[in-house]
């Protein structure tokens, strides 16, 4: 295999380990700085140059893509991406879990627990919405904070009102979260590769310091998980779009609350508190999965005029509930069935019969008029009118 690692930080614990364990699995592999990266979309298919030459082929690449460079660095992915040149991370994932607020809605609504949070941008709403997570004291997080650099425990609503008003007023966007007590001053960093967790370590904060990361000086050590807590970090990282990533939760009275999903987990920490080759891990994954790159299958898939990709939610009552999918009708509709979706459980390639449920969600590929007459609370395409003789009041 011949592997990029996309890095600038080329002397960095993290790079140099995923570089020699590449080496001393016999793959050819180079360290290359994306920033040297330029994109071509002058010929006739998608291609990059690096320092000015032309790229030559890669199998796979490996995204280390740091925070200042997010735009810059995931434009690169994505180019990778159309190139079909595999990997783990894509430039959607990457972008996803970067942004505190998108990867918040995202793992919210796929029922992932997270501690309360609220985002707000007026002065009037700060004060409801410190209430709404549980009342002071509260976490006040930057969107694009990293390395536990933006993030401030707050003792009471008064002061966290002032830190809000001051960060907004310097056009910063903030979460505000509740405080989880029991968890306070540790944390746990699992490390998934593929469909399991490699490693996980517990995290401790240092003193009166309640912000357990590694940079900040917390302590380590190694932790068995729990079936629960495993599932919860590999569920997250599939979530996201990521395929390697480092999952963040605290340990909540009720069982794991994630914090974050880093697309760009760091080794040194993990590797030293575990004694496990995680990075030789993540290189024997992306190994046995090169042979399947990426592809953005909304796109690939509706590129047939009149075809697409959609969901479909089985709804109490529908005429679908008790039926099995060869008894829908939905073949004879043109539309395939991808995936069902049943609460946290996903079955992929349903059998013709399978039993539909109420609340099943069903990822489909077929005729877009079909499916959207499925959905009845959605209107049908209406017809362009022209513009009206009168101008509207202003």
């Amino acid at each position: 295999m011949k592997l990029a690692i996309l890095s600038r930080a080329r002397q960095s614990y993290s790079t140099q380990r995923l570089r020699s364990a590449a080496l001393q699995r016999g793959h050819e592999v180079k360290v290359l700085n994306t920033l040297r990266f330029a994109i071509d979309l002058s010929g006739d298919e998608p291609d990059l140059h690096f320092r000015g030459r032309p790229l030559s082929t890669y199998d796979a690449i490996l995204p280390r893509i740091g925070n200042s460079i997010t735009y810059f660095g995931t434009a690169v992915v994505r180019q990778f991406e159309q190139m079909d040149v595999y990997t783990p991370n894509t430039a959607n994932g990457i972008t996803n879990a970067r942004d505190k607020l998108r990867a918040t809605q995202i793992l919210s609504r796929h029922n992932i627990a997270m501690p309360a949070t609220a985002f707000v941008r007026n002065r009037a709403d700060v004060r409801p919405a410190i209430e709404q997570v549980g009342g002071a004291p509260v976490v006040i997080k930057l969107l694009e904070g990293t390395q536990g650099i933006g993030v401030i425990l707050a003792p009471d609503a008064k002061v966290a009102e002032a830190i809000i008003e001051t960060l907004h007023s310097t056009n910063q966007n903030v979460l505000i979260q509740r405080f989880i007590k029991e968890s306070r001053g540790r944390d746990i960093r699992a490390l998934v590769v593929g469909d399991r967790v490699v490693a996980a370590m517990r995290r401790r904060a240092v003193g009166d310091e309640f912000r357990s990361n590694v940079h900040r000086g917390g302590n380590v050590e190694p932790v068995e998980l729990s079936p629960e807590f495993e599932r919860t970090a590999v569920r997250s990282a599939q979530i996201m779009g990521l395929k390697v990533a480092g999952v963040d939760m605290l340990e909540g009275s009720d069982g794991p609350l994630v914090m974050e999903v880093n697309s760009s987990p760091g080794l040194q920490g993990i590797e030293t508190a575990t004694k496990l080759d995680v990075a030789g891990a993540i290189i024997d994954y992306i190994s046995n999965e090169v042979a399947f790159p990426d592809i953005d299958v909304r796109q690939r898939l509706a590129v047939s005029t009149g075809y697409g990709v959609a969901e479909l939610v089985v709804h109490a009552g529908a005429d679908l509930v008790g039926k099995t999918l060869g008894e829908s009708g939905l073949l004879e509709r043109d539309i395939t069935v991808l995936t069902l979706n049943r609460g946290t459980s996903v079955i992929p390639n349903p059998r013709s019969r399978q039993l539909l449920q109420a609340e099943d969600r069903l990822l489909c590929f077929g005729k877009t008029e079909e499916m959207r007459s499925m959905i009845p609370s959605r209107r049908r395409r209406a017809k362009v009118r022209r513009l009206p003789k009168a101008p509207p009041a202003e």
